[in-house]
This record gives structure tokens, C-alpha cells and sequence, in this order.
């Protein structure tokens, strides 16, 4: 009798540097970690694969300097506001550093309020809501986050305070109606909402570009690049550049199928994962930094899962096999509508972590079956 349902295994992998071909070494260590550890390639399976593994084998890093370089590109002259920026040690202060160093003229750093993007505070009163633009006289500006315990305003303020001015605003509608650059520019800071953001900015007279736009081209011959994404999705790598998100994403997907298939006997699927789409109910602070959970997966992937609410045929007093089988197509009443990739990745990436498990790749089985597969 069977009794397990789907299992999520992380796979320890050895220490993947620059220019190392992942494919072929993430195939053998599956290989080796089902003989060593008595486990089966079952149809169905999914193979999960952390963006920063495949960035960091390709080697797409930019330098700060890369980063300067590139903001001097798209703001040749004049101050550049950056409206509304997360709030993060390890995300926005490193590409920080790099994009100041490529304004020539003063930055206006921009904050949200109640709260950045992805659900950090930056104020203590969510509801006090108050019309206007506030500087650093403002109570915000000595707000610490009840988490971090940092005063991120301050932070990103002592990175050249005598360039660096900030400001709070609760939404674009008070920016747009009380903030006003001499040149009105523009570099929009937040993740998921940027392109509306930039659309209503642009309407109103401000020249705009967005992160995605810094670095999606190489700066010189040897940088990393990201065209659809820019500097979205970016994290620290040490104290002189960042390791962008990857490219070629679909290609190594069906590399990776294609490999595993030809060693195993066993296609699987495949998807890259970024950070799962996780609010945290203790904080409200949103997982998802990255600009997608999955930016390729192979085709089984696609949609939504077909899934029947198991709970609610056993109380109905239906014949619950015959309605679950049945169900070829669709979600039942009950069931979340949301994407395979998202669902998938945000498994994938609470099992393997974000600190010293040393598990990028996670292999998942029994994640298709229903109650009656065998």
C-alpha cells in the first residue's frame, strides 16, 4: 500500500563556480544520490534548479563599476529620483552603490510608505495616512524596521550624504502631485508594479527608466548582463559586484530534461526557481524580490494544476473516485487557481533555503498523482 504522497528532496550538490557546464554535473549527482540513497526516477518527477546556481555557472556578475557605468548611460546629466526602493541589505544596497556612483547630480531616494514593494515597514502607523512629501525632519526618517532593527533610510542615506537627499510619500498619486525635479527623472525602484509605475511617470512629463533597464546589456565585453530583467532579480556576490538573474533559461531547461532523460530512462520535468511566492503571516513580508518564481520551465509545466476538493466530495457523499478520476480538466470549487511554476517554485525554494543546506536542486515525485494513483 502506498503511503507516501509527493516528496520534495533537496540534492547537495558539489560547490559550483564560474564557468562550470551545470547540465551534465547536476544529471551525475541525481544519478549518484539515488543509488546512494535508495530512491527511484519516476515519470512525472520535477527537477528544480536555483536561479543563482545556473546564474553563477555562467558567470552573469556585474561590478558596481558596471553598474555606474550603465546608469551614466540612461541619466547622462542632472538628479535622478528613485522611487520607491525595497527595503533590503543584500538586494537594493549593493546595486545602491552602483547606481549612485553613475548619477552626476543629486539623488532623491523616494520611500513608500506604509511599506516598500514587498511588505517591509517604513513607518510605524500602516493607516496614517497623510498627504504630501516628507524629508529626513520627518518621524520616518529615524524609523527602524522591527525586524532588521535597521534604520534603512539612514542606510542607503550614508552611502554619500552629501548627494543622497530622502523622502517619504504615501503613493504616486502625492509624488506626482508635490514632487518635482528640475529635470524630472526618474528611476523606477520597485519590482513587480514597475511598469505601471513608469507608464503613469512618463505621462506626466518625466523622462523614466526602470531597474530592468541598468545592465541588460554588456557594459564592456566581459560583464554579465540580463536583457529582460536588468538588475531585477540581482544579489549580492561580495563587496564589489552582484550576481544578476540568468539567461538562456529555457535552453538549459531542455538541456537538463534531455540529460536526465538519457541517463535515467526517465523524462522529467524541469524548472528554474527563484524566490517562492511566500508571504510571511508573522510579518507580511513577501518572499518574492525576484521579478518572477520561475523565469523557464519545460513544457509539462505549463497552466494550472487539475485537481478535484477531496474534502468536499467525502462530505458531499458523492462517489468520490469516480468524481476524482473524472476530473480531466480544470480546478474544482475551493482549489487556489495559481500557476504550476509558482507553486512548484515556492516549494522548491522553502526546501532548499536560503542560507548553508547546500541543496539548489530539488527533486519532487508524486507531485501530479491523486489519491488513487498507484
Amino acid at each position: 500500500m502506498r503511503y507516501s504522497g509527493v516528496v520534495a528532496r533537496g540534492i547537495r550538490m558539489p560547490l559550483i563556480k564560474e564557468g562550470t557546464d551545470l547540465v551534465p554535473v547536476i544529471a551525475e549527482t541525481l544519478v549518484q544520490a539515488a543509488q546512494a540513497e535508495n530512491f527511484e526516477f519516476k515519470p512525472k518527477g520535477i527537477i528544480g534548479v536555483t536561479e543563482s546556481l545556473v546564474a553563477r555557472s555562467q558567470g552573469n556578475f556585474v561590478t558596481l563599476q558596471d553598474i555606474s557605468d550603465s546608469v551614466a548611460q540612461l541619466f547622462p546629466q542632472g538628479d535622478v529620483t528613485l522611487f520607491s526602493p525595497i527595503l533590503s541589505r543584500n538586494r537594493f544596497l549593493p546595486m545602491l552603490k552602483g547606481i549612485v556612483g553613475g548619477i552626476q547630480g543629486k539623488v532623491n531616494i523616494v520611500f513608500a510608505l506604509p511599506s516598500d514593494e514587498v511588505g517591509n515597514p517604513s513607518c510605524t502607523d500602516p493607516y496614517a495616512y497623510q498627504e504630501g512629501i516628507f524629508g529626513e525632519d520627518s518621524p520616518y526618517f529615524s524609523f527602524t524596521h522591527p525586524i532588521t532593527g535597521m534604520n534603512y533610510a539612514r542606510l542607503y542615506k550614508d552611502l554619500a550624504p552629501e548627494k543622497i537627499n530622502v523622502y517619504f510619500t504615501w503613493g504616486l498619486d502625492n509624488f506626482l502631485k508635490h514632487f518635482n525635479t528640475p529635470h524630472k527623472q526618474v528611476l523606477v525602484c520597485t519590482v513587480h508594479n514597475r511598469q505601471a509605475y513608469a507608464n503613469r511617470l512618463a505621462k506626466h512629463g518625466f523622462k523614466v527608466c526602470t531597474l530592468a533597464d541598468i545592465c541588460s546589456s554588456p557594459v564592456r565585453p566581459e560583464s554579465g548582463y540580463n536583457e529582460q530583467f536588468g538588475l531585477l532579480g540581482s544579489n549580492y556576490s561580495n563587496e564589489n559586484r552582484v550576481k544578476l538573474f540568468p539567461r538562456n533559461c529555457q535552453e538549459f531547461v531542455n538541456r537538463l530534461q534531455q540529460a536526465v532523460e538519457e541517463k535515467t530512462g526517465v523524462r522529467p520535468e524541469v524548472l528554474i526557481y527563484g524566490d517562492g511566492a511566500y508571504k510571511d503571516p508573522s510579518t507580511g513580508i513577501w518572499e518574492l524580490a525576484d521579478p518572477l518564481v520561475s523565469p523557464a520551465a519545460t513544457s509539462g509545466l505549463c497552466g494550472m494544476p487539475h485537481e478535484t476538493k477531496l474534502k468536499s466530495l467525502i462530505d458531499s457523499g458523492a462517489d468520490v473516485r469516480q468524481a476524482v478520476e473524472a476530473n480531466a480538466q480544470g480546478q474544482a470549487l475551493g482549489t487556489t487557481p495559481r500557476r504550476l511554476t509558482d507553486l512548484l517554485g515556492s516549494l522548491c525554494d522553502l526546501t532548499s533555503g536560503s542560507g548553508d543546506k547546500g541543496t539548489p536542486v530539488i527533486y519532487i515525485t508524486g507531485y501530479f498523482d491523486n489519491y488513487y494513483t498507484k
